[in-house]
């Protein structure tokens, strides 16, 4: 893993059902950083910096957790040495970039997974396949509301240069990659900026989607708005025979349709972190993609940068 943080330790907390497979080591710019994760977490080795962990012939694969400026020169030295790469989210400065990094990685024989987990998200598996079983008819609306209250504490996700981007970069890209694996072809996208405060970084946008089966989405995403418990939130999918409710974060759905059900599609894996990591070990281990391809979390990165490209440019009203 190269870098420390949180999500460091996090990962290495979820990874640890698969100690079978996968054994960590853990790489920082300061080895005093990485040693003491390492014991946290039960690693084996500790590097003082992340070209030291990419060069070792013990790693097999390399994660990376850095601050996003960092994403694409890490992969790219990762992969130029022979490593698997699982890079966090948001994985580049821009959509092109995945051309790059997925010609490397066919040279080099190597896979790069995305970290984006929302795709594995319990919640959304089983609206995917409501939605393919037509419960609610032809879908008219998807009216998608990921509003809550976050503080980013003055980190790098506060900085332009290290975080790429605002409110899409960083949160945001969970929920365009939630809308673009409903089972249905995103075709075109809007964006809609709100005014931030000044001097800062934008934190909400909101993103209208139009989808080839004739369906239209809109997407609400901020982390500046205070909302119940932390984040408790609703969301509606509305078809010509029903509709279907459910708690944005996946605690549970409703179907009123065709047939009237209640859903909690899965507690113990809510993020989809579970999902995402069994299915990592096993691509690698397999030498076969994951379920979350390259081209999919592509597309995600080109609706992200589409909306910003056509945030304010409406017709104005004279």
């Amino acid at each position: 893993m190269l870098g420390c943080g949180k999500v460091a330790g996090q990962h290495a907390g979820r990874l640890a059902r698969h100690k079978r497979d996968v054994s960590l080591a853990f790489a920082s710019r300061d080895r005093a950083k990485a040693e003491a994760l390492r014991v946290r977490a039960g690693g084996t080795q500790a590097f003082g910096s992340y070209a030291e962990a990419i060069a070792s012939p013990d790693v097999d694969v390399v994660a990376v957790l850095t601050p996003p400026h960092l994403h694409l020169e890490l992969t790219l030295a990762a992969l130029a040495a022979g490593k698997h790469v699982v890079v966090e989210k948001p994985p580049f400065p821009h959509a092109v970039d995945f051309d790059t990094v997925a010609a490397v990685a066919a040279r080099a024989g190597k896979h790069v997974f995305v970290a984006e987990n929302y795709y594995y998200k319990p919640s959304l598996v089983k609206l995917r396949h409501l939605l393919a079983d037509g419960v609610v008819g032809d879908v008219l609306f998807v009216h998608v509301n990921a509003i809550k209250q976050q503080q980013t504490g003055g980190d790098w996700r506060d900085q332009p240069d290290l975080a790429l981007g605002g409110a899409l970069y960083e949160g945001g890209i969970h929920w365009v990659d939630f809308m673009a694996n409903l089972g249905m072809e995103v075709t075109r996208v809007h964006g809609f900026r709100p005014a931030p405060r000044p001097g800062s970084l934008e934190r909400s946008m909101m993103i209208g989607f139009d989808y080839a089966e004739g369906a239209v989405g809109m997407l609400t995403t901020s982390w500046e708005v205070p909302s119940l418990a932390r984040g408790l939130r609703l969301s509606k999918i509305y078809g010509r025979d029903g509709t279907i409710t459910f708690e944005s974060n996946g605690l549970w759905i409703l179907v009123h349709g065709k047939k009237h059900r209640f859903y909690i599609p899965g507690l113990r894996d809510l993020a989809g972190y579970r999902g995402m990591f069994a299915d990592f070990v096993r691509a690698w281990t397999a030498g076969t993609e994951p379920a979350l391809t390259l081209t999919r979390a592509r597309r995600d990165l080109a609706i992200v940068e589409a909306a910003y490209a056509t945030a304010g440019t409406g017709q104005e009203i004279r």
